[in-house]
């Protein structure tokens, strides 16, 4: 990537100068892990989120039935895991297919 004294950048990807500014904002973008739902909704931090299906819980004895509500999922990073809360079970990890954007 080479610098002019404008603040413009050569993008080896496009071929393109663009604003150094430009360029930052569509390599942060490229960064980040986009997840979805079990139909296709984009999640985000803090959303709710409704069990698609019944769940048995790995180390908790339980099971979290169709239809539980999780509330303030947090990303993880990985595009399949969300990091829950739910009383009774700590550190729970769901996979993105399982849960629906509520």
């Amino acid at each position: 990537m080479a610098t002019d004294d404008d603040g413009y950048v050569y993008d080896e990807e496009s071929g393109e100068w663009m604003p150094s500014s430009e360029l930052a904002e569509r390599q942060a973008a490229a960064d980040r892990v986009e997840v979805r739902d079990a139909v296709g909704n984009l999640l985000t931090d803090g959303h709710q989120v409704t069990l698609i299906k019944d769940l048995e819980v790995k180390g908790a004895g339980q099971t979290l039935k169709q239809g539980t509500l999780i509330k303030s999922i947090r990303l993880t990073g990985d595009a399949q895991e969300i990091d829950c809360k739910y009383p009774g079970i700590k550190g729970l990890v769901l996979r993105a297919e399982f849960v629906k954007k509520r």
